[in-house]
């Protein structure tokens, strides 16, 4: 598993990445009532929001962490957006998506470098 600075996290499984948002950030929003996923096809660059949380706190935009393809969404988010909170790192996962790049995962961080981010 890899993170980033926006607090994504990734698997890779044959050059498709499940994406989704750590424990930390699904903390901080606190209870999510909403969840906007990219479309099935979409081309996302890495950086760009390619999905929208939104808490009674606040809405936040969920940014690509790497550049790809959406090969897959995670309807149960949708209808149940609470996944996200008992579950961020499994049954909350947002999208999948194919790396235009398999190589940029290695570049992100692993989990010892982004508990030292959150501190």
């Amino acid at each position: 598993m890899k993170f980033t600075d926006e607090h994504e996290w990734l698997t890779l499984d044959a050059g498709v990445a499940t994406v989704g948002i750590t424990e930390h950030a699904s903390t901080q929003l606190g209870d999510l009532v909403f969840v906007e996923l990219p479309k099935i096809g979409a081309s996302l660059r890495k950086g760009e929001g390619a999905a929208v949380v939104e808490s009674v706190k606040a809405a936040s935009d969920v940014f690509a962490p790497l550049s790809g393809e959406v090969t897959e969404i995670n309807d149960a988010v949708v209808k149940d957006p609470a996944l996200v909170n008992s579950d961020p790192l499994g049954k909350g996962w947002l999208y999948r998506m194919k790396l235009a790049a398999v190589s940029d995962y290695d570049a992100l961080m692993d989990e010892a470098a982004y508990q030292k981010l959150i501190g």
